[in-house]
């Protein structure tokens, strides 16, 4: 057997036995993630700060313990994380079985690291004045940072266009909107797809512009030991410019943790989203079963164990089960990170490691909704069935009652409620009613033209004007 064989083999025999079905079932979909959740992930990032953070004290002139680092030197420093590789993560991760310290162990690699590539470096300014916390909440916030930019919102993005583009196509197909799960106006299908892609738009807003804070404070915030050793440093801006050199917004008061307010900010910017694709597929759910849409099939695949006739709506279901795990776990996560005893307590490290899983699900539903999305076709036969019943011209009460109170006739409400509720009416019924309404004979025109499929209001223009385009 080839070793590309034999690898794949394995990689396959590591899913059967995952204990998540993120790294198990849904290995194919969430693959991309380990770049920024794995354990390897947090160590490869960690290296990262450090190595600035060593870098950007040579380039402090007041700093003298640590002189000037040159370009070339500087990026064989660099490359330290750059070509960080899997087999550098299992020697820190052998390091930590002797320390039982995950950043002490990286601390300890890297002077091995530094140490072998011969530049004379000093060995113990790695992780000067550091306590754990400034490595580590620099490294979440450029994994979140990163993860959101690079994969969550071209994601969501790719989601909106397609919500859009079928918003836009079927603008014009007039149906029996439902509310309280009854017929109500009508509005058009195109419609109902451009309030998702106008809210999902309006959260990626919000996600656009989320700060990702960062501190580099020491132990508890004070910069104890950076004034005690070098109080001729400017630290406050040492710091600042230290993390913002990152790309990430510098915190200047904290305990010895970042205080993860920012956390919970983003954690609350996905979960509202999530609320709003689960509302969605929900819908499409039920659109689904009622005809209005159906799926195209998928040679080979099955429906049912027993009913070979089925073609059930499994992509919209995954992206339901998938957003509410994904919910329920932003939500603690959210509420418990900000939550600390005293100076600091170890249950954030603790919680904070679970955001991977949380965004694996996240993953898993969009690539479902994707999916499902992909598979839709309209039923425009079933719905105007319904829009085009004789029961349906129930729905132009609301338009009756609105002309007969612009030209001040009685009781117009509790006419057509007379008339409507829970009776059976028609399109002579309908007809018949207004035609006794004593009303001008434009207005009267008006109502006896109208149908169900031409009352819809300004349904196609809301499309065209609000629906978001790709790029936007």
């Amino acid at each position: 057997m080839s070793k590309d064989r034999e690898a794949g083999k394995s990689e396959h025999d590591e899913a059967l036995m995952a204990v998540s079905p993120i790294d198990g079932r849904y290995r194919s979909r969430t693959r991309a993630l380990a770049e920024y959740f794995s354990e390897y992930a947090l160590i490869r990032y960690r290296v990262r700060v450090e190595i600035e953070w060593y870098l950007a004290l040579a380039a402090n002139p007041a700093i003298d313990a640590l002189g000037p680092i040159g370009a070339a030197a500087a990026k064989r420093l660099r490359a330290l994380y750059e070509d960080f590789g899997v087999e550098d993560a299992r020697r820190v991760k052998a390091l930590e079985a002797e320390t039982n310290h995950d950043v002490k162990a990286l601390e300890y690699f890297l002077k091995e690291k530094i140490g072998a590539l011969g530049l004379g470096l000093p060995l113990e300014m790695v992780h000067f004045a550091c306590t754990s916390e400034d490595i580590s909440n620099l490294a979440y916030a450029l994994i979140l940072k990163e993860f959101t930019e690079r994969v969550l919102a071209p994601a969501l993005e790719r989601i909106r266009d397609t919500i859009g583009e079928l918003a836009r196509r079927h603008k014009d197909v007039a149906m029996i909107a439902r509310t309280h799960g009854q017929e109500a106006s009508p509005t058009t299908a195109g419609k109902e797809f451009a309030i998702f892609a106008w809210r999902l738009e309006r959260q990626l807003g919000h996600l656009r512009r989320q700060e990702f804070l960062g501190k580099a404070n020491g132990a508890v915030g004070n910069f104890n030991a950076h004034r005690m050793v070098y109080p001729e440093v400017d630290w406050l801006e040492h710091s600042r410019r230290f993390v913002e050199g990152l790309g990430l917004v510098w915190n200047p008061l904290t305990t010895q943790i970042e205080s993860h307010d920012f956390l919970a900010e983003l954690f609350d910017t996905v979960e509202r989203i999530d609320t709003i694709l689960l509302g969605f597929a929900r819908d499409l759910w039920a659109y689904i079963s009622i005809g209005y849409f159906t799926q195209k099939t998928v040679a080979g695949e099955v429906g049912s164990s027993v009913m070979p006739h089925k073609v059930n709506p499994i992509d919209f279901e995954n992206c339901e089960g998938n957003l509410g795990l994904a919910t329920a776990m932003l939500q603690h996560l959210a509420t418990k990170l900000p939550v600390s005893r005293w100076q600091r307590d170890l249950s954030d490290s603790t919680a904070i490691r679970g955001m991977g899983t949380a965004f694996g699900h996240v993953m898993v539903a969009l690539s479902s909704l994707e999916r499902g999305l992909g598979k839709l076709q309209i039923n425009t036969a079933r719905i105007a069935a319904d829009i085009d019943d004789e029961r349906a011209w129930e729905v132009l009460a609301e338009a009756i009652q609105t002309m007969m109170r612009r030209h001040a006739l009685e009781r117009p409400y509790e006419r057509l409620k007379e008339l409507t509720r829970g009776r059976a009416v028609n399109r002579k019924t309908i007809g018949e009613f207004v035609a006794g309404l004593p009303l001008d004979a434009e207005a009267k025109a008006a109502l006896l033209r109208l149908e169900p499929r031409g009352y819809l209001g300004l349904a196609a223009e809301l499309v065209e004007r609000f629906t978001p385009r790709g790029g936007r």
